[in-house]
């Protein structure tokens, strides 16, 4: 029942995902969150550490996209020095954000990763479609009322999650 709440890989951030675990997942492109997942919640454009590994990932020939459910305002300010394509008011987990990011990327859902914060979002949207699901920890603990309660389920998830691995 939990299993479409279970991440395939579970990291403290996206700087702990490297090239290796990729490629041994035939993963060709990523799909990535923004708040709590590239840069906390409250900062407005990405940071020189994010930009940089976002571009050593293309360097290597990972495609990239960001696919969020902030605002359009929010998703283009943020985007202005990555240049990449974005879906904005993504309405996540439904599957909509994700077709519209995978026909961009011109890649199949087993060849793309989905890289977020949190599990009733990112990673029951790209599970939904059979990606390798990625969560990390959130940046930022300050977070809006409506996210910490979910975060109380979460850790319900995952208790069942590391359970379930030992």
């Amino acid at each position: 029942m939990f299993n479409v709440l279970y991440p395939d890989l579970v990291v403290d951030s996206i700087y702990d995902i490297n090239l290796e675990t990729l490629q041994q997942n035939n993963i060709k492109a990523l799909i990535i969150d923004i708040d709590n997942t590239l840069v906390a919640w409250n900062i407005k454009k990405a940071d020189e550490r994010s930009m940089g590994w976002i571009e050593h990932m293309k360097s290597h020939g990972i495609k990239v996209c960001l696919v969020s459910n902030n605002s359009k305002d929010r998703v283009v300010k943020f985007n202005q020095d990555l240049r990449l394509y974005v879906v904005h008011r993504a309405k996540k987990p439904r599957r909509a954000p994700f077709l519209k990011a995978l026909r961009h990327l011109g890649t199949l859902p087993e060849e793309t990763a989905m890289i977020g914060d949190q599990i009733f979002t990112d990673v029951l949207g790209g599970n939904r479609l059979k990606m390798f699901t990625i969560l990390v920890k959130p940046i930022s603990k300050k977070e809006f009322p409506l996210i910490r309660i979910k975060r109380v389920f979460e850790k319900m998830v995952m208790s069942k999650y590391y359970k379930r691995k030992r």
